[in-house]
């Protein structure tokens, strides 16, 4: 390890006082010399190659601007660019992984939250459990008593969109607790499937006998709207639709209007429109239960994403080896 390895920190200083708090700081202080960006403000591609010249290593995460021809120019030193949220597609365009760069990030540290979230929209979906708690606020006990009951997660066969490392993260809570596990991904082998303790089927097969069915695919160009009204219509008829994790899958148009149509349930934290206007129509609608895109966003997971980032950074300097790595040839199936 080199004592005079030096790390830019390119984030807001507030950011990283959050992701990386109490012993990942401490940790990263002992490897490196550490430079930060003085402003509050994210910064532009031109700021960040003015300071990045010298560095060997960046920590970046939501904010950090793209790594484009000025900055990769100034780069003199660069070895490793360490993410320390989810997707680098948008930050880190091919020629990054160029000349010698390696790449990492933070995404399996935001799975498990993901996974709660998901699983929480399950169980509340199958019980409709927010609406009994509106109806009984509303009109009281026996109303809500009188509400129809509905069914148990041991009895449903879940549908997975996307075995990644959020579908992956949901296959492990619901192994033990669902009735039976489907999973639609073209790069997901027969053994794969086997192994996880799930079937692997045809979006097809999954959306027309699933009564659960849970999006956690990336958001790629073959994934762009993979689900419209033609899909929306598979359903069955009851069925419950989640979404954490783009809205960049589906069209929001077609999946509004079967939700008008009071067929489908649904629970959705990510929109097309981000923050998603006060008088937005799906917050009219009695069958769908919504958040601000908040899956992941829990203190732990903070937490472990600048610890997942520190101990990459740790493995990089003693072994030149990456855990989580991220190489070229992955952009084009990647979030």
């Amino acid at each position: 390890m080199n004592d005079r390895t030096s790390i830019l920190i390119a984030m807001r200083p507030t950011l990283y006082q959050e992701i990386f708090a109490g012993s990942a700081d401490e940790q990263l202080r002992k490897l490196a010399e550490l430079a930060f960006q003085s402003s509050e403000d994210n910064l532009t591609s031109s700021e960040l190659a003015r300071q990045i010249g010298g560095h060997d290593i960046v920590i970046t995460s939501w904010g950090t601007p793209v790594f484009d021809a000025e900055v990769l120019a100034a780069a003199d030193r660069l070895r490793l660019i360490a993410h320390s949220a989810g997707t680098i597609k948008r930050k880190l365009p091919p020629p990054v992984f160029a000349d010698g760069r390696r790449v990492t990030h933070a995404a399996a540290a935001m799975a498990t939250a993901v996974a709660e979230t998901t699983l929480f929209f399950i169980l509340l979906g199958l019980r409709k459990l927010h609406r009994v708690e509106r109806v009984f606020r509303e009109q009281g006990w026996q109303a809500a008593r009188a509400l129809k009951m509905d069914g148990e997660l041991a009895q449903t066969r879940v549908g997975i969109v996307g075995a990644g490392h959020t579908g992956r993260a949901v296959i492990q809570r619901l192994r033990h607790l669902a009735g039976e596990l489907w999973v639609y991904d073209p790069f997901l082998g027969e053994a794969e499937a086997a192994a996880l303790g799930v079937k692997s089927v045809t979006l097809e097969q999954l959306l027309r006998e699933c009564s659960v069915v849970t999006l956690q695919a990336p958001s790629t160009s073959e994934t762009y709207r993979m689900i419209g009204a033609e899909q929306f219509g598979w359903l069955q008829d009851g069925a419950l639709f989640i979404n954490t994790a783009r809205a960049h899958l589906l069209d929001e148009a077609a999946l509004l209007a079967e939700l008008r149509s009071g067929r489908i349930y649904a629970a959705l934290d990510v929109f097309n429109d981000e923050p998603l206007p006060d008088d937005n129509p799906f917050s009219q609608l009695d069958n769908v239960f919504i958040s601000p895109h908040v899956a992941s966003r829990t203190q732990e997971t903070r937490v472990r994403q600048g610890q997942l980032i520190t101990d990459e950074v740790a493995l990089f300097l003693r072994e030149g080896k990456l855990r989580y790595e991220v190489t070229g040839d992955m952009l084009d199936i990647m979030a």
